[in-house]
């Protein structure tokens, strides 16, 4: 017997793992320096460059004989952006596991809120900053340095790599996933899987590890409220005519209750018990400043398994450009959360009737851009779930939580449809402290360690 079969495969995937991580971090620096948005209004010619970066680090790994980018039209046939995907078959009597991250990033937001240079990846302390170094950047690199580390150790080993494994890399997902649907019907045989594993959620601290077995769906879209023909003198006509901004304060306000939970009929919840949480410990995340939540009920209820409304972005005239008059129109993006268990289209149907019906003054209402995506809830009593929550304790050296993320991933409906045998794994690259979509977004780097080396010790786990 070897040396290196008288050690442990976990224990030897945990030194690669540590031994790995300086080029890790270099290469989720490289990847964080492409500002891939792929919003509608960035350029997309940035987006290809990162899906070109992605699909070399998979070539790199040597485990594919090819990795290839492609692209689809939408359903209203629109071009989607670029996805990564590759494939390897099992050898006999093992599994295949589809391995998904997506590479696009959100929009930057407001550069004087960073402490650090957006697209400049920045080492403070044990976190690395930028734009897409946790969402989900970062999930790419689970996903490569745990095939690495596998294929190094089990090369030591003189052990085959017999594992089926899949990639699918999207290019659209903080845009709705529009293109989705596509890539599954070309590429079925290729991602079809026993297992596949969504590094895109959250942990409950640096410290202990979660699997997400519950994720809100998402209802998102324009809305224009339109109240006059044109703007007019506000000393003339103002507390005469209605302006749109009026109107639209007021149908804005009818969507909550004075504690702030959604006030829309036909708005459903999902009852299941939730643990208790930390009310001063969320107050201090999410940075809030009157020391009082909004909502009913146990706080993590609120956020994993009840409907949630919010207004994301408003188009009027700023401050500097205010002149005194009447608005004739004000257009707002209304992003909502679907607890699991409601369909999203239902959802949208009952939110948009309420707005219809209590549009002030006679107002004008339009619908754009109206994004739909399903809720999602894991059987946690699968084979799969015991396996990788064995795997989080061992690489975390602590007990996993399972738990609900009041987030959306909408393509994990899609892939549940389209794989019904598949067992569906939602792991985590983020914690409290990432702060995903905002200012200072990081990845703090104990967790993508811990992270890619609980994903190797999954894959370990299928071993003969």
């Amino acid at each position: 017997m070897s040396e290196s079969e008288n050690v442990s495969i976990g224990d030897q995937l945990r030194d690669r793992v540590q031994l790995g991580m300086p080029g890790v971090v270099r290469r989720l620096s490289e990847l964080v320096r492409i500002p891939s948005v792929s919003w509608d209004d960035f350029d997309r010619a940035e987006v290809q460059r990162s899906a070109e970066a992605v699909r070399e680090l998979f070539a790199a790994t040597e485990l594919f004989d090819e990795v290839t980018i492609h692209q689809y039209e939408d359903a209203d046939g629109r071009l989607g952006q670029p996805a990564v995907l590759a494939h390897r078959d099992p050898l006999p009597g093992y599994p295949t596991v589809l391995l998904y991250a997506h590479h696009d990033v959100q929009p930057p937001g407001d550069a004087e809120k960073w402490q650090t240079p957006i697209f400049e990846p920045t080492v403070i302390g044990d976190r690395l900053y930028g734009r897409g170094a946790s969402d989900d950047k970062a999930g790419i690199l689970v996903h490569v340095g745990a095939l690495e580390s596998l294929r190094d150790v089990l090369e030591a080993r003189q052990e085959p790599f017999g594992i089926g494994v899949s990639i699918l890399i999207e290019g659209e997902e903080e845009n709705g996933s529009r293109s989705f649907s596509r890539f599954l019907e070309e590429h079925r045989r290729e991602l079809e899987a026993d297992y596949i594993i969504v590094a895109d959620s959250d942990n409950a601290s640096p410290e202990t590890p979660s699997l997400t077995v519950a994720l809100r769906g998402n209802v998102t879209f324009n809305l224009t409220v339109r109240t006059l023909r044109h703007a007019s003198h506000s000393g003339m006509y103002g507390g005469l005519a209605p302006d749109a901004m009026l109107a639209t304060i007021q149908l804005l306000n009818t969507l909550w209750d004075e504690q702030g939970a959604t006030a829309v009929a036909g708005l459903e919840s999902h009852e299941a018990t939730v643990p208790d949480a930390d009310e001063a410990q969320l107050l201090a995340e999410a940075g809030v400043i009157g020391g009082q939540l909004v909502g009913q009920g146990p706080l993590n209820s609120r956020m994993w398994y009840q409907p949630a409304i919010t207004v994301t972005g408003i188009d009027a005239p700023n401050v500097a450009n205010a002149s005194n008059t009447l608005l004739p129109e004000v257009r707002v993006r209304i992003s909502a959360r679907v607890a699991p268990g409601q369909p999203a289209r239902e959802f949208a149907d009952a939110l948009l009737a309420h707005l219809r019906a209590h549009a002030p003054f006679g107002a004008e209402l339009e619908i754009d851009s109206l994004d739909i995506g399903e809720p999602f809830l894991v059987d946690a009593q699968g084979e799969g779930v015991a396996r990788m929550l064995t795997a989080l304790g061992e690489a975390w050296d602590t007990t996993p939580v399972e738990a609900g993320i009041g987030g959306s991933i909408p393509m994990i409906s899609e892939l549940m449809a389209r794989f019904p045998a598949a067992q569906v794994l939602v792991t985590g690259v983020e914690d409290p402290g990432t702060k995903a979509h905002s200012p200072n977004e990081s990845q703090h780097l104990g967790v993508l360690r811990r992270a890619i080396e609980a994903e190797a010790r999954f894959l370990a786990s299928h071993l003969k």
